[in-house]
């Protein structure tokens, strides 16, 4: 492929695709500092929705793909071991070796979060006035597709986007 496909002299230029990117960025800081409780830590809700996605894994493995320090990890681990949304269980191939795993208290809290910020969400736009409303789910129904395909390019092992490093 070359620089000009990477650079987008296709049928979106940069200045659109930036355009586009930062409507993106402010729908994204909107789910994350407007729309989500403050129950737990976003570090603590990522590990947690990783280990539902992605299953059992080694403390090391899940410090790295969060992108924080093994000693911090650990932390979080105890924390989250001691309310109940975590457990620490033995590798089936190591039995030297332990692995973490979320609990089904993790997911119902994983879950309940997920619908508080749907729930959220469709009141901010229940306030909208109808043609807006209108004008989003048109747009939906035609970015939907294109967006999963953004985020599958991305996405780690579990389906979804890999955590930014370090």
């Amino acid at each position: 492929m070359g620089d000009a496909a990477i650079e987008g002299e296709g049928p979106v230029g940069r200045e659109r695709r930036e355009e586009i990117a930062d409507v993106l960025e402010q729908l994204a800081v909107l789910a994350v500092r407007q729309l989500g409780k403050r129950d737990i830590s976003m570090t603590a809700a990522s590990a947690l929705g990783r280990l539902a996605r992605e299953g059992p894994t080694r403390l090391t493995a899940l410090a790295a793909d969060e992108g924080v320090s093994q000693p911090a990890m650990t932390q979080l681990v105890q924390r989250l071991t001691k309310q109940g949304l975590m457990a620490r269980v033995a590798d089936p191939d190591d039995g030297r070796a332990v692995l973490v795993s979320i609990t089904d208290a993790g997911r119902r809290l994983l879950a309940e979060r997920r619908r508080d910020r749907v729930a959220r969400l469709s009141g901010l736009l229940a306030a909208l006035p109808p043609e807006d409303q209108a004008t989003l789910a048109a747009a939906v129904d035609s970015a939907a597709p294109a967006l999963r395909r953004l985020v599958a390019s991305v996405a780690g092992p579990g389906g979804r986007p890999e955590a930014p490093t370090r």
